[in-house]
């Protein structure tokens, strides 16, 4: 299994980032979800997305501003309006075999390696 993670980059506080993650294996059956890592302090939950696409779930600081999506290959994270607190490696997450794994590090057993987001 592999995922591997794409979109970052250096933009100015209040544009936009898009994300892409690619999954290996039955991506189908995997819940899935992004988080993030500033430097100092540990890996948050950014946003999560179930089987199927209709459940979604926000950290607070996201809600609004971010939008987790899917397709049947590739997952997405939409960031927009963003700001110096949002610099900070991006992580991707996969579950396969499993409808739900909301914003818990633990739910989740395959990672990407990350892509650098930088805010000025």
């Amino acid at each position: 299994v592999q995922l591997v993670e794409s979109g970052g980059g250096s933009v100015q506080a209040g544009r936009s980032l898009r994300l892409s993650c690619v999954v290996s294996g039955s991506f189908g059956s995997a819940c899935v979800a992004w988080f993030r890592q500033a430097p100092g302090k540990e890996r948050e939950g950014v946003a999560a997305i179930a089987v199927g696409g209709i459940t979604k779930d926000y950290a607070d600081f996201a809600r609004g501003r971010f939008t987790i999506s899917r397709d049947a290959s590739k997952m997405y994270l939409q960031m927009d309006t963003l700001n110096t607190n949002d610099t900070g490696v991006y992580y991707c997450a996969a579950e396969f075999n499993r409808p739900w794994g909301a914003l818990q590090r633990r739910a989740y057993t395959y990672w990407g390696q990350g892509t650098q987001v930088t805010v000025s």
